[in-house]
């Protein structure tokens, strides 16, 4: 079965993960996917990842993060959507919670959070925000 909104569908995962208290969840693999784990472990909202097979294709496991039992991850939320995507300057990025989230976006220079895409002083796809 195709997924519309690959992206959207590696989020869910990770929030139903934190909610049963997992330690990992696995999701099919892809670069995008890859890269918003990147900005997700350098901003420490995850443990990590790591590349494992799922069935005949690729996969990644998520390793999730707790603090005093509670999940790292508070609220996670898919901002631009197949049937709305959303793009902004770097001036007019949004802050999530007064800059004690982040917002993930998709810019030529790879895929960022806010503070890093502000600091190079590009603008791109709004992705998703954490906190």
């Amino acid at each position: 079965m195709a997924l519309t909104d690959p992206l959207g569908d590696m989020l869910t995962r990770i929030r139903n993960g934190q909610r049963a208290r997992k330690d990992s969840v696995l999701t099919p693999g892809s670069k995008l996917r890859q890269r918003v784990l990147d900005v997700l472990q350098r901003e420490g909202y995850i443990r990590g990842y790591s590349e494992e097979q799922m069935g005949p294709a690729a996969g990644i496991r998520i390793e999730l993060k707790y603090f005093e039992g509670q999940p790292a991850i508070k609220h996670v939320a898919r901002v631009s959507k197949p049937g709305r995507r959303v793009y902004s300057g770097s001036t007019e990025l949004p802050r999530v919670r007064n800059g004690l989230g982040i917002t993930i976006v998709s810019t030529p220079n790879g895929v960022l959070s806010d503070a890093e895409a502000r600091e190079q002083n590009v603008g791109g796809e709004v992705l998703a925000e954490v906190f």
